[in-house]
């Protein structure tokens, strides 16, 4: 049987104690016969359930952050591309941490509820395109996957969540090339926003074939694509003196409030929110 990385079960120092620990706490360890344990319960019942050979794979990933949480939120498991994520270095301040105490409140809360919401509801989240900060303050883009995971009574200990950074694509990739068509048409129609029919007959193709064209090259649905454009031409007006309902007309929203709608669930913030964040360049 494969062991577990050393590295996925680094003692836990967080930069801020839970409320049930100490600094001094120490995180999961190998047990006598190898199998993790935790002084956490909540973080053991996770631990035992995930398999090793799963934390080693996961553990060789660069571009795709891994983590585990327990049920109360405690990072249990992490792999390098995630610590990298929070700005710190050692897992060791990751692993027995919560997201509040990692990450800005505004996409730490936003975090604890995508949580909440898979571990109630048993539903996996898909794909879900984010707006993040990176270390340093700089707004990127990911999309992010989470998975709850069940003991072998069926009750949930944890779930595990995989996020992809999605960087520019490459202008000199042929599929960012055979898109330029689509690309030039949503800047063009950020206030009224193209179909996918009309997507696809920019790109000369059907919208399936479309459809496979965008997720290869940006790793993202077309309309995940054309979402994303309207809400970074929303953020880059969020840095004027611009009303925001004039904003949500802009970037092609209905009002004021479905702009709202949409900000909210990829920034965790309202737009206001985040105009304050622009002008003051601290963490929100």
């Amino acid at each position: 049987m494969a062991t577990r990385p050393a590295r996925a079960a680094a003692p836990a120092a967080p930069r801020a104690a839970a409320p049930d620990a100490t600094p001094e706490t120490p995180g999961p360890q190998p047990g006598p016969s190898g199998a993790p344990t935790s002084p956490w319960p909540q973080a053991e019942a996770l631990l035992q359930v995930l398999d090793p050979a799963f934390l080693e794979l996961v553990d060789t990933l660069t571009a795709t952050l891994f983590c585990a949480k327990d049920t109360t939120g405690r990072y249990v498991a992490v792999n390098d591309a995630y610590v990298r994520r929070t700005g710190l270095t050692s897992r060791r301040d990751v692993l027995g941490a919560r997201a509040v105490d990692l990450f800005a409140p505004a996409l730490a809360r936003r975090d604890d509820e995508q949580d909440a919401h898979v571990l109630a509801t048993g539903r996996p989240l898909r794909r879900e395109l984010e707006l993040i900060l990176r270390p340093g303050g700089h707004p990127g883009w990911s999309v992010t996957s989470k998975v709850a995971v069940r003991d072998a009574q069926g009750s949930p200990v944890g779930l595990v969540s995989l996020s992809e950074d999605l960087g520019t694509p490459d202008p000199g990739d042929p599929a960012v090339r055979s898109l330029a068509g689509v690309l030039a048409l949503v800047h063009a129609r950020l206030a009224d926003p193209p179909s996918g029919a009309e997507l696809a007959a920019a790109a000369g193709c059907s919208p399936a074939a479309l459809d496979r064209r965008v997720r290869r090259a940006f790793g993202l649905s077309p309309h995940q694509l054309v979402l994303r454009a309207r809400i970074d031409h929303a953020t880059a007006l969020l840095g004027g003196d611009r009303p925001v309902a004039d904003i949500a007309v802009a970037c092609g929203f209905y009002d004021q409030a479905a702009l709202t709608r949409a900000f909210g669930r990829l920034t965790g913030q309202t737009p206001a929110q985040f105009r304050r964040w622009s002008r003051g360049r601290t963490a929100p």
